[in-house]
């Protein structure tokens, strides 16, 4: 078979394969079978003569071969949605950048910069699509986003151990808070001491997956007594609005919490640090790319300028 005979379909597959990280979350996210999943990928790489994707414990990742068809797979299938936007009488889009976004930036910064740009730059378009970092740092090596809005946590390390390494812009680096009823008595003071955590009731995400289990404290020395999981931190908020336990929230949430919730910072063990982070592919990016990074620095900036308010009442 010749490369040149590849269907639409084992691209787009592919393409898939190498953003979910394995055949069983490509085959969810496209609505196809395992099976069909696989057939897709073993008939690409037939056709391409190599092995497009490292097939490990963990799940894929592309090969040097795979990187090199992902690449030229983008460009191919980017085009031929801009063509059927066109067939369909929609208007084709100069300069479009794709970004990727980690959960909690939606609620003020994302919707902060994307105000901004079209106030600034009306001829850009913006496609957004939340995910974890894992997740998205496998679409930038895919090439199907531009940049991507990473939050991480200490020691810090590199999102990915791949070749070569994306490049990391730290747009901020705040402290991690806690979230508590205004109805509780931790909410009577300006912070809370690290001792007093023990014995509360905690609301975390999921400890499934990809998903590690936050809103808790990090490292405290019993075992958290969780009264309720929610992968939404807004959520997450209400639930600490009604009263029903604490939860740990980053500054970009912060400006964003309800009435009923006062966010306090903790003392008395190590300070628990949280970056956010702008990553994207080394190659020198478009100019449309460094005006929609330049937007998010600003609104970084102005979201979580030191001093802003914490409390809500």
């Amino acid at each position: 078979m010749d490369f040149t005979d590849v269907s639409l379909t084992a691209l787009r597959v592919f393409r898939a394969v190498a953003e979910q990280g394995t055949f069983t979350a490509a085959a969810a996210s496209l609505g196809y079978t395992q099976s069909a999943v696989s057939r897709q990928i073993a008939a690409i790489e037939r056709a391409a003569g190599a092995e497009l994707l490292e097939r490990r414990r963990d799940g894929v990742r592309l090969t040097p071969a795979g990187r090199l068809v992902m690449r030229r797979a983008t460009v191919v299938l980017d085009e031929i949605d801009a063509t059927a936007r066109e067939l369909s009488g929609l208007p084709t889009e100069a300069a479009t950048v794709r970004l990727g976004w980690f959960p909690s930036a939606g609620a003020v910064l994302l919707p902060q910069a994307l105000t901004a740009l079209r106030r600034t730059d009306p001829d850009l378009h913006i496609v957004s699509r939340e995910g974890g970092t894992p997740a998205l740092v496998r679409a930038l090596r895919a090439g199907s986003l531009d940049l991507a809005l990473l939050a991480s946590v200490p020691p810090f390390r590199p999102p990915d151990t791949e070749s070569p390494p994306l490049v990391l812009r730290t747009l901020t680096e705040r402290p991690l808070y806690l979230a508590v009823p205004t109805t509780h008595p931790l909410a009577r003071a300006d912070y809370v001491d690290v001792a007093d955590l023990r014995g509360q009731r905690w609301i975390a995400s999921p400890s499934s997956g990809e998903d590690r289990l936050m809103g808790v404290w990090p490292g405290l020395d019993e075992r958290p007594e969780i009264a309720h999981t929610a992968r939404d931190w807004l959520a997450k908020l209400q639930l600490v609005a009604a009263g029903c336990g604490l939860t740990t929230v980053t500054a970009s949430l912060a400006p964003a919490v309800p009435p009923g919730v006062r966010v306090l910072p903790v003392r008395g063990g190590p300070q628990e640090q949280r970056r956010l982070l702008l990553a994207r592919l080394p190659q020198p990016p478009t100019e449309a790319v460094t005006r929609v990074g330049a937007a998010l620095r600003l609104a970084a900036l102005d979201a979580y300028a030191p001093g802003a308010a914490l409390v809500q009442e």
